[in-house]
């Protein structure tokens, strides 16, 4: 069965995730981005993705904002009582606090984009673009062309490095050979982008000033609701922070 997420117009799902990293991201404190976290993780399951698939989607954020945290906590902002002082590294309430508030903050920010994004089609979002916002369709396709071109590089580095194998020069110092391959790579991937533009360039791509799309890319229910969505969680996330007085615009 196919995933809610994945039945939402790509533009709806785009202006959602916009709408609530902008928001976010002219504030910096712990209950704004904690309520917004809490929020999405509650929306999430809605979108019909599975919990182990957006938990893999979510391991390079929970990276990121481990860093951040990290980083902060030992070289932020110095106040309130001091923890810990060692040259250059100082732990204190305030580098704490800020911490945890910028590690909520990215996983607030990250999370829309893992669940509306990170699967998006890209021949439906090629649709949207076209038919929807109208932009030029030699723009629109050659940038669907090329995301398809990148989705077989991986094929491409495992055929090259059996093939170098086969030629008995890839068994061993693989770091040695790393330049190699990739330059092989890079030789491959242009040979592939010069036929592709060649072929579309022969069926007509250019040949005209606007051109008819095969597949409807419509708004329905399922985008008013995701925008709905959207403004719940933003609502929350500020309400809530403004409530109790922690909301903190960043350039203050």
């Amino acid at each position: 069965m196919t995933p809610l997420v994945d039945r939402i117009n790509p533009l709806t799902a785009i202006g959602v995730a916009l709408l609530v990293d902008v928001v976010l991201l002219a504030s910096v404190d712990v209950v704004t981005a904690a309520v917004a976290v809490l929020a999405e993780l509650l929306l999430a399951p809605l979108s019909g993705i599975r919990p182990a698939r957006l938990a893999r989607r979510a391991v390079p954020l929970l990276a990121a904002a481990a860093v951040a945290g990290v980083t902060i906590s030992l070289y932020g902002r110095t106040a309130g009582v001091v923890h810990l002082r060692w040259w250059l590294v100082v732990v204190s309430d305030g580098s704490l606090q800020l911490a945890l508030a910028t590690a909520l903050r990215i996983l607030a920010i990250g999370l829309p984009a893992a669940v509306l994004l990170a699967g998006m089609d890209a021949t439906r979002l090629a649709d949207a673009l076209g038919s929807r916002l109208h932009l030029p369709a030699r723009f629109v396709l050659a940038g669907l062309a090329a995301v398809r071109l990148v989705e077989v590089f991986g094929e491409d580095w495992r055929t090259i490095a059996l093939a170098r194998r086969a030629r008995g020069v890839g068994d061993t110092g693989r770091l040695r050979r790393l330049p190699g391959q990739v330059f092989a790579l890079l030789v491959v991937a242009l040979r592939r982008a010069g036929l592709l533009a060649t072929a579309m360039e022969a069926r007509g791509l250019g040949a005209a000033e606007r051109r008819t799309w095969s597949r409807p890319s419509p708004f329905g229910r399922l985008d008013v609701l995701a925008l709905a969505a959207g403004l719940l969680v933003v609502a929350l996330a500020v309400g809530i922070g403004l409530a109790t007085g922690s909301y903190r615009v960043v350039l203050t």
